[in-house]
């Protein structure tokens, strides 16, 4: 039975990969931190089929007792502070889990068990500000702490990849969105509030910039994508996107619409919601992956849409009804 380890598990990705992999055979580690409060929502109906454990990014001890405990033979580094806009409050908690947590994670397989395969989960919000469609070779332009830290992230990947032969690739995946999205994300945030209004919840929804194009695909489609990446002969970086690109505006539109309403009625534009530096344009050229792992997207943007609407409609209706 192979065995796999996914730090970040109790993420919307970490919830997604432990299925697929618990489906394939595999017996499934999650990773993580001590908190005061139950963070497992999304993976609650898995726990009873995953073996979790607790470990933290920021302490290297831990990452190495779990490495040499485990004996994994693929490692899914999935756990960052991922959520853009905090990363301008938390530049340094950002560099010291997303960047340097990577390198610790890295430094453990190598001590302890040099043969595990490490996906990195390297990030779109690298290209920042570089002209669409973005590839595997085009230049890094990042555009927030965030995408800062995950550059580094990528290239020490890469680095350990080449200095030490690990099997390390990074998969440079574009917004990929579900029911289980944060409410802190703007799709997620967008739907939650449709459904709200829609049952009465909230008068209104505020947004900061709707010109932001996106290239938005679902999360299930893309953790098969990571799976393949580590199945392949040699480790490589990989693009993941739909290759298509819609505006936030556009979002919202499909967003309201899926639920009978008229969006200008409800959305109001506040400048405070804008960041210090935004990405105008993210859109994937995923013909690499395509190819060389036989991958495809399969949920389209307005079936995403309709997917996330149709789940938050039901959570507003429970709340509704006091359940």
């Amino acid at each position: 039975m192979r065995k796999a380890v996914i730090t970040g598990i109790t993420g919307q990705d970490g919830s997604y990969l432990a299925e697929l992999l618990l489906e394939k055979g595999y017996k499934v580690y999650g990773v993580a931190r001590r908190t005061s409060h139950d963070a497992f929502e999304r993976i609650r109906h898995l726990l009873g089929k995953i073996e979790m454990t607790q470990a933290d990014l920021l302490d290297q001890g831990s990452i190495d007792d779990l490495i040499r405990t485990a004996k994994p033979d693929e490692v899914y580094n999935l756990a960052a502070q991922s959520f853009v806009a905090a990363s301008w409050g938390q530049p340094i908690l950002t560099g010291e889990v997303t960047a340097l947590g990577t390198t610790r994670v890295l430094e453990a397989i190598r001590r302890h068990k040099p043969d595990t395969k490490f996906y990195q989960a390297s990030s779109s919000e690298m290209f920042g500000s570089a002209p669409a469609p973005q590839s595997e070779t085009t230049p890094f332009h990042p555009r927030s702490p965030y995408a800062v830290a995950k550059v580094y992230a990528h290239y020490i990947t890469i680095n350990y990849r080449e200095s030490y032969d690990l099997f390390a690739v990074s998969g440079i995946l574009f917004n990929h969105e579900s029911p289980r999205r944060g409410l802190e994300y703007v799709t997620r945030k967008v739907t939650n509030a449709v459904a709200r209004i829609k049952h009465g919840h909230q008068p209104r929804l505020d947004l900061g910039d709707l010109h932001a194009k996106r290239d938005w695909g679902f999360a299930g489609d893309y953790v098969d994508a990571m799976w393949r990446m580590l199945q392949q002969s040699k480790p490589d970086n990989f693009v993941i996107s739909t290759g298509e690109t819609y505006t936030v505006r556009k979002w919202v539109q499909a967003a309201f619409a899926a639920a009978d309403l008229d969006w200008k009625k409800y959305v109001r534009q506040d400048p405070k919601l804008i960041r210090p530096a935004d990405v105008p344009v993210l859109l994937g050229d995923c013909a690499r992956a395509k190819k060389a792992l036989k991958w495809t997207p399969k949920v389209s943007f307005q079936g995403l849409v309709d997917m996330m609407v149709r789940a938050d409609l039901e959570r507003a209706a429970k709340e509704k009804a006091g359940r």
